[in-house]
């Protein structure tokens, strides 16, 4: 695409980088087919082309963004599929990630979305402040009803509606002891998933002990920024990734890494994008581009690894792959060829590449597309007829799961199940064969 921005504006290294990604787009409209919002809402402004057009006339112009173009915007689920189907390799993601960034700064979002958003920013990436939320979510719960009733606290029903009854009892999770390590790996902490399912970092801890690798913590560690970096909380995201690239690289300088792993794959994203985030920060740039290059899905990092897998037989999996992992992070094959390789029958279902509408903090604000979205996903993942459903990421399996009547496990709890682990506490009720 042909653009007009300035030698002035174009000395801006972020708007730099938007002019490249909107001048590699050549409008073939691939993108429309494999975009959620357009598959839903057939507008083109909802497409990641027409968002381009939008993006590259409020760039170009300076020009304050307007409700309109904040709505189409805001509609996107950076689920980057139209980055998997895109033929001339344009990189929607720090496209758009730069428009919201440029929109937090110059648009006044009505007073509720300003606070339902800052509420979201200052609650969901401390484990702590959102183990209190979920407690006074419970609590609420039955306003779910009256939130609901108009657009401006709609949202707030969601988040009540999204909330656990019940949260796992609080336990200390430590990695065992191993005698011999093979390799010394960082763990990522997380912010949501060891508060809504601990047993995921504990079938992982288990696995890699077994395998003998030797897990750390780092110290100082943070939320990676995901949730706030797609809310164009820009300042926020880049004191995450900074906090974090410090604790890792003193792991690294005092005894060294094989890998950070990452169990919840959203998050895997945004590591792996730290060496883009921090390219113009000489005091991090090479740092994070390190710990970038380190970053690893649990399922990539086991992928080569020769695991001692009995066989399992006699249950269907339906896999469906996070949009973080077969899109963001081109690992659409990985997961399922490594439960397969244990002994599952893996499926995978109709429309794999659309998202499940969880998207961070998607389902929360845009609650209606992300109920469509979800809605369809399990109506395909239902038609498969599998015992269960397993997938990588948090987010999907909490958008799945209170669809869904089968059981939703993380691909890691499966694995730590055919190496010699104890069956997931989800699949209690399912009766197994084991070969």
């Amino acid at each position: 695409m042909r653009t007009d921005f300035t030698p002035e504006q174009l000395a801006d290294p972020a708007t730099a980088v938007a002019e490249a990604v909107i001048r590699k787009c050549v409008h073939c409209g691939f993108c429309t087919a494999t975009c959620p919002t357009y598959v839903l809402l057939g507008d083109e402004l909802d497409s990641p082309r027409g968002r381009i057009y939008l993006i590259q006339n409020m760039l170009e112009t300076e020009a304050e963004p307007t409700p309109q173009v904040v709505k189409h915007i805001d509609r996107c689920l950076s689920c980057l599929s139209c980055m998997t189907t895109c033929p001339s390799g344009v990189n929607y993601m720090h496209l758009v990630d730069h428009a919201r960034a440029y929109i937090e700064r110059r648009y006044r979002r009505p007073l509720a979305e300003r606070a339902i958003r800052a509420m979201l920013a200052a609650v969901l990436p401390y484990p702590r402040r959102f183990r209190f939320a979920l407690g006074l979510a419970r609590l609420a719960r039955p306003l779910a009803p009256i939130f609901r009733r108009t657009s401006q606290t709609r949202p707030l029903a969601a988040m009540l509606e999204l909330a656990p009854r019940t949260l796992p009892v609080r336990t200390r999770q430590d990695a065992p002891p191993v005698v011999r390590p093979v390799g010394r790996v960082a763990l990522l902490q997380g912010c949501a998933e060891p508060l809504l399912r601990p047993q995921i970092r504990a079938a992982t801890l288990r696995l890699l002990a077994r395998i003998g690798y030797q897990v750390v913590s780092a110290p100082g560690e943070v939320c990676c920024g995901a949730l706030v970096h797609h809310m164009g909380k820009e300042a926020a995201a880049l004191e995450a990734a900074r906090r974090n690239v410090d604790a890792w690289s003193r792991l690294i300088e005092a005894d060294g890494l094989d890998a950070i792993l990452i169990t919840a794959s959203g998050c895997g994203t945004t590591i792996k994008d730290y060496g883009f985030m921090l390219r113009e920060e000489p005091a991090y740039a090479d740092r994070a581009a390190r710990i970038s290059a380190l970053a690893r899905d649990i399922s990539e990092f086991l992928a080569p690894l020769d695991l001692p897998m009995p066989r399992r037989s006699g249950l269907t999996i339906a896999y469906h792959g996070a949009c973080s992992l077969q899109h963001g992070q081109k690992l659409p094959d990985v997961p399922r060829k490594l439960l397969a390789a244990a002994g599952y029958r893996v499926v995978t279902p109709a429309e794999a590449h659309l998202c499940c509408g969880s998207a961070g903090t998607y389902n929360i604000l845009r609650p209606e597309l992300a109920g469509r979205l979800g809605d369809r996903k399990v109506a395909n993942l239902d038609r498969l007829d599998a015992d269960l459903v397993a997938t990588g990421n948090i987010g999907c399996a909490v958008q799945i799961g209170m669809r869904s009547a089968r059981p939703v496990v993380h691909v890691v709890q499966l694995i730590d199940w055919a190496t010699g682990g104890p069956k997931p506490e989800e699949l209690a009720d399912l009766q197994v064969a084991e070969g």
